[in-house]
C-alpha cells in the first residue's frame, strides 16, 4: 500500500521548521509528500498565501505537490469552520478524491493540533498517524484545549526547535507525547536557502523609511552564520538595531494606541543604548501610520529608521542585516536571534502584557513568561538575574498548572514547590492573586472552609463589583 505523508503549515516559519525536520531525517521515507497550506488571516483574500511569499520557492522542492486548504473548503474560512461529526466520513472521501489520495495509508504532520484547521485535518483522517511540530514558543506551554483521545492518543511526537535549551515542552505531555528537537544546524541551513531566494531584503525600504539603505550591508546577502548555532555577524558595530513588531492589538492584548507607544519605546530604548541606525520589521497587517510615527520619532532623536516591509522571516534579516541588537516584546524571533545566531536581544513591555492577558489561560502567557524571565529589559541598565534551568522549569510548570489545572493536574506539586520556594516573590508578577486563590495555591487569599461562609464571601464580592461600576 502506498504511503502518503501530508504536511500542514500556515506560516513561513512553520514551513521552514518542517523543511529542517525533513532535511535532518526526522521523517522516514514516504511514497509522496504533500504540503497543505492555509491562510488564516481575517480576510485571506487581502494577504499573500504562504506558497506565494518570498523565499518559499526554496522549500517547494521538498514536496511532491503544494495544496491549498482555503481552496478545498472555499468559501468557508479555515479558522472558523468545524465540520459536524456526522459529515466527517463524507468529507474524508471528498478530500481523498480532490487530492488524489485513493486508498493510501496516510501520515499527518500538523501544527497547533489544538485548534482548527489542524484539528479538523486530524479528525478528517481518523486512521492517520500524527506528528505535531511546534511553530514557536507556545510548545513550552500546556495544551490550550482538552483534546479528544481519538486525536491525542494518535500523536507520536512533538517536533520543536531548541529555542530554550534545557527546557522541556509541556504541549501534549498529558498524552505522553515524546518531544524531539529539530537540529539547529538544519534550521539555519534552510534559512540560508530562504535568504538566497528571497531577493534583496536588506535594501528593502517601506514608505515610512528614512535614509535609504539603513542597515544594508554590502554583500550581506551572501553571508552565512559562523557555525551551526553561532553568530551571523552578531556584535558587529555596523549593524542596525532590528525592532520586531507583533501587532498585539489584533489579538486584543493592547489597544492600537498602546501598541504604537510600545513600538515607540523600542525606538527610544535602542537609541538610548547608542544605536543610531534602526530597522523596523512590522507585522504584515499592522497600520502604516505606526511606521511613520516611528520614523519621525527616530529622526527627532537624531537617528534614522528603515522600515522593512517585505514578508520575510526575521531569521533571514539576521543574515542580511547582521543586526547589533534585536528588540521585541515576546516574539519567537528574539529567541532564534539569541540561541541560533548569537545576537544580543532585549525585550520591552512584558510586564504590561502579563497583567493584561485574559483569560489567564491565554496561550501567549508562557511565551511572555519566557521572554520576561530570560531576556534583558531594554529600558533597564542592569540586567536582571537569569533563572537556572531547574528554576525556569519550576516557573513554567507553575504557570502551566495555573493555566490548565484540569488538563495538567500532575503539575500541582511542582507549582506548590515553586510558589513556596525562594523565587516565589521574584516571580509573583506571573500570577494573579485571584488565580492563586481559586486554585488554592501559595500566595492566594485564605478561603473559608464552611460552604455558607464561602457563599457569603462570593455575594459580598459581587456586591462590591456592582457598586464599583
Amino acid at each position: 500500500m502506498r504511503t502518503t505523508r501530508i504536511f500542514y503549515a500556515s506560516t513561513l516559519f512553520g514551513a521552514t521548521t518542517l523543511a529542517a525536520a525533513l532535511d535532518s531525517g526526522c521523517f522516514g521515507p514516504a511514497d509522496r509528500r504533500l504540503l497543505v497550506v492555509a491562510d488564516n488571516a481575517a480576510v485571506p483574500e487581502t494577504t499573500a498565501a504562504l506558497d506565494e511569499m518570498p523565499g518559499f520557492e526554496g522549500l517547494r522542492g521538498r514536496f511532491d505537490a503544494v495544496l491549498s486548504w482555503n481552496e478545498a473548503i472555499s468559501p468557508l474560512h479555515p479558522a472558523g469552520w468545524t465540520p459536524r461529526a456526522d459529515d466527517l466520513p463524507l468529507l474524508e472521501r471528498h478530500l481523498r478524491l480532490l487530492w488524489g489520495l485513493g486508498d493510501d495509508r496516510l501520515e499527518l504532520a500538523l501544527e497547533s493540533v489544538q485548534v482548527t484547521p489542524a484539528l479538523t485535518l486530524a479528525r478528517l483522517f481518523p486512521d492517520a498517524a500524527l506528528d505535531v511540530y511546534a511553530d514557536g514558543l507556545m510548545s513550552y506551554g500546556p495544551t490550550r484545549n482538552k483534546i479528544e483521545p481519538l486525536v491525542g492518543e494518535r500523536v507520536r511526537r512533538l517536533l520543536h526547535l531548541d529555542l530554550v535549551p534545557g527546557l522541556a515542552p509541556l504541549l501534549l505531555a498529558e498524552y505522553g507525547v515524546r518531544a524531539t528537537v529539530v537540529p539547529t544546524e538544519a534550521f539555519t541551513k534552510v534559512v540560508a536557502e530562504l535568504a538566497e531566494t528571497s531577493g534583496d531584503v536588506a535594501g528593502a525600504e517601506g514608505a515610512a523609511g528614512t535614509a535609504a539603505g539603513a542597515g544594508a550591508e554590502p554583500g550581506a546577502g551572501a553571508a552565512s552564520p559562523a557555525g551551526a548555532g553561532g553568530s551571523a555577524g552578531a556584535g558587529e558595530e555596523d549593524g542596525p538595531a532590528l525592532l520586531l513588531g507583533q501587532y498585539l492589538a489584533a489579538l486584543s492584548l493592547l489597544t492600537p494606541a498602546e501598541e504604537e507607544e510600545l513600538h515607540l519605546r523600542m525606538v527610544r530604548g535602542a537609541i538610548a543604548r547608542g544605536h543610531r541606525r534602526l530597522a523596523f520589521k512590522p507585522h504584515p497587517t499592522a497600520p502604516d501610520a505606526w511606521t511613520r510615527s516611528l520614523a519621525l520619532e527616530a529622526e527627532r532623536l537624531g537617528a534614522e529608521l528603515t522600515v522593512l516591509d517585505r514578508p520575510v522571516l526575521a531569521e533571514v534579516l539576521y543574515r542580511e542585516l547582521r543586526p547589533a541588537l534585536v528588540v521585541g516584546c515576546f516574539s519567537t524571533g528574539l529567541f532564534t536571534a539569541r540561541a541560533f545566531y548569537g545576537i544580543p536581544v532585549a525585550r520591552v513591555g512584558t510586564r504590561t502584557l502579563l497583567a493584561r492577558l485574559t483569560p489567564y489561560q491565554n496561550s501567549n502567557r508562557v511565551p511572555v513568561t519566557l521572554a520576561d524571565a530570560l531576556l534583558p529589559d531594554l529600558e533597564e541598565d542592569a540586567p536582571g538575574r537569569v533563572p537556572e534551568a531547574e528554576d525556569l522549569a519550576g516557573l513554567v510548570a507553575a504557570v502551566g498548572f495555573a493555566m490548565q489545572p484540569k488538563i495538567r493536574p500532575d503539575l500541582r506539586d511542582a507549582a506548590v514547590r515553586h510558589l513556596s520556594g525562594p523565587l516565589a516573590e521574584r516571580t509573583r508578577h506571573h500570577f494573579t492573586r485571584r488565580r492563586l486563590t481559586v486554585l488554592g495555591l501559595p500566595g492566594g487569599l485564605p478561603v473559608p472552609r464552611h460552604p455558607r461562609v464561602r457563599r457569603l464571601a462570593r455575594h459580598a464580592l459581587r456586591l462590591k463589583r456592582a457598586l464599583s461600576r
